[in-house]
């Protein structure tokens, strides 16, 4: 127990000391969490950007030469975020800070200098050294094997190894090497990371898994009915299978709700097509189907989502989509109701024909895809 003591004279006429005694071990306490909140990140425990660049100048000296400063941005944490949320984003935060402590000598300094960005100063750590560090950290990444996302770390380093050099170029110069890291490496990780939010939807719902690949299908067939080349006709199939990726964030239990849904249900749903857009516009190659995805939901007469667009202010892609996504969803077991014959998914398709649907795609895919009269 932590006792502060406090006398004063007393007012009593014979006069003496009132002393008085108050445990203060909270108080204490409380000024402790204080004192290691303003020197540490909360999330991972490690120091924070103020206390690094502290450490920094004060390891800056000759006899600590040389002073590897190793950056390192972790790969996909946004994509990470969007796709999973951010109890996700920051476990994965605390896995690789983790890894990095473990790999660290006792006098290292290991701060968490930014969102996505650690870095580590190594006294006495020659360019040779430094970077067996990296490459220890690299491997001990790729044993890991997470289910929903790939960690991946883009490391940078320079070394300071002569007293004349400046320690603010050294970090330019590891910063830099870090982010020319980043941008070999992002394009695969994000890759490979897309697979994995796939895997993870299909796991929670078959039902998507299937419908994903066959309105891939239709609409590369619809594509190429429509005179796209077989490049194009390509990209629509991949974007028939991306459409509803978004859907990785969307609770299980609506996905699968046989009954009607509810607003705030319906509102939940309805956020998809903005979740697959802001997952797939991180990836390097898949930017334009960002938007068809976006837009896949809107209608041709301007009542769909998310931004109710109208007519030809829809990507002609995401007309595509929208048109194979409802037929085949028509034609499914759906939760909420049986499936639909083909004669009677082509009368929806028709009758829709100019509100919902674009009337030249939707004419087209009945006519020359599925081979019925309109």
């Amino acid at each position: 127990m932590d006792i502060y003591e406090h006398a004063k004279p007393s007012k009593r006429k014979d006069g003496g000391l009132v002393v008085v005694f108050r445990d203060y071990s909270e108080l204490k306490q409380k000024d402790k969490v204080i004192k290691y909140l303003s020197f540490h990140d909360q999330l991972t425990g490690l120091y924070n950007r103020r206390f690094f660049l502290e450490e920094l100048a004060r390891l800056d000296k000759e006899r600590n030469l040389p002073i590897a400063l190793v950056m390192a941005d972790v790969n996909g944490l946004k994509l990470a975020n969007d796709a999973f949320g951010y109890k996700t984003g920051d476990s994965l935060l605390k896995k690789i800070a983790g890894i990095i402590s473990h790999e660290c000598r006792a006098d290292d300094i290991i701060a968490r200098i930014g969102g996505d960005e650690f870095a580590i100063v190594l006294p006495k750590t020659d360019p040779e050294q430094a970077s067996r560090f990296a490459a220890r950290i690299n491997e001990v990444l790729a044993y890991e094997k997470p289910d929903k996302v790939v960690l991946s770390l883009a490391i940078g380093f320079a070394v300071k190894q002569d007293a004349s050099d400046n320690m603010e170029e050294i970090f330019r110069r590891a910063e830099d090497d870090m982010y020319r890291q980043r941008i070999t490496n992002s394009a695969g990780v994000k890759a490979r990371m897309i697979v994995l939010i796939l895997n993870s939807l299909y796991e929670k719902n078959a039902r998507e898994m299937n419908h994903s690949k066959r309105v891939g299908v239709l609409c590369e067939e619809i594509a190429s009915e429509l005179h796209f080349s077989k490049e194009d006709a390509n990209q629509m199939r991949t974007a028939g299978m991306l459409h509803d990726i978004g859907k990785i964030r969307i609770d299980e239990n609506i996905l699968k709700k046989p009954e009607d849904l509810d607003d705030t249900e319906w509102r939940e749903i309805m956020q998809h097509p903005e979740i697959g857009y802001r997952i797939l516009s991180s990836v390097n190659g898949f930017s334009e189907i960002a938007v068809y995805v976006l837009q896949h939901q809107e209608r041709w007469d301007g009542t769909g989502y998310p931004k109710a667009l109208k007519g030809e202010d829809i990507s002609v892609q995401a007309r595509i989509i929208g048109v194979a996504a409802a037929y085949d969803a028509m034609i499914s077991e759906r939760p909420y109701g049986d499936a639909f014959s083909e004669e009677r998914a082509v009368q929806e398709i028709k009758e829709y024909a100019g509100s919902q649907f674009d009337p030249y795609i939707a004419r087209a895919f009945v006519e020359k895809v599925l081979g019925k009269p309109w």
